[in-house]
């Protein structure tokens, strides 16, 4: 799907994580690992909100006020969170970019899109489901395939290879050298950079 340059700026980004110490350094959690980054970069007051159901963040970027939001529920139940954002601040699905762990793109890769289905993320399905829309915004940070199915759970709850982890965190850097104009909404450019650095394919 082309994106223009017409989209709104962004107004939330959610990183999806499962909470808790076991968790911290697997795959899953990939899009906590992009706002701890982030977070080296741009400073983020982080508080705890109940009502969120997670913890929230309200910054600026650039010239964009954005909030940031890591869910404190587990991955399956993050939608509450991201719907209780949007409806409390009247953010549109549109204006809503999540960071996530995608199966279906190798270590080093990160893209970025809109819309789509879910891939069997049931993070992902479960925004769908409680924000009622898919139209928002997804920062898809590759973690690779077990090459089973049967083994995907277990998979995403391990940590990667020291090689595949050195991979996945460049990816996140690439990512972050272009969180200006992503958050501008701006995401065009973003995506040639990011589509063209990493397997060759567009």
């Amino acid at each position: 799907m082309l994106i223009d340059n017409t989209m709104a700026p962004i107004s939330l980004v959610c990183g999806l994580g499962n909470p808790g110490a076991q968790y911290e350094a697997t795959r899953h959690n990939a899009g906590f690992w992009f706002l701890d980054a982030l977070q080296r970069v741009v400073p983020l007051p982080w508080r705890p909100e109940t009502r969120f159901f997670g913890d929230l963040a309200d910054t600026r970027v650039g010239q964009q006020r954005v909030r940031f939001l890591k869910p404190a529920t587990f991955m399956n139940e993050c939608g509450g969170a991201v719907a209780s954002v949007c409806s409390y601040f009247d953010i549109p699905a549109e204006a809503v970019l999540v960071v996530h762990d995608d199966l279906d793109l190798p270590p080093g890769t990160v893209r970025v899109k809109q819309g789509g289905g879910h891939g069997g993320h049931n993070g992902l399905r479960d925004i769908f489901s409680k924000l009622g829309s898919r139209e928002f915004i997804r920062l898809r940070i590759g973690i690779g395939h077990p090459g089973n199915s049967d083994d995907v759970t277990d998979w995403v709850l391990r940590k990667p290879s020291s090689e595949d982890k050195t991979a996945i965190l460049d990816a996140i850097d690439r990512a972050l050298d272009e969180i200006n104009p992503m958050m501008a909404g701006d995401l065009e450019p973003v995506m040639k950079a990011l589509h063209t650095q990493q397997t060759g394919q567009a």
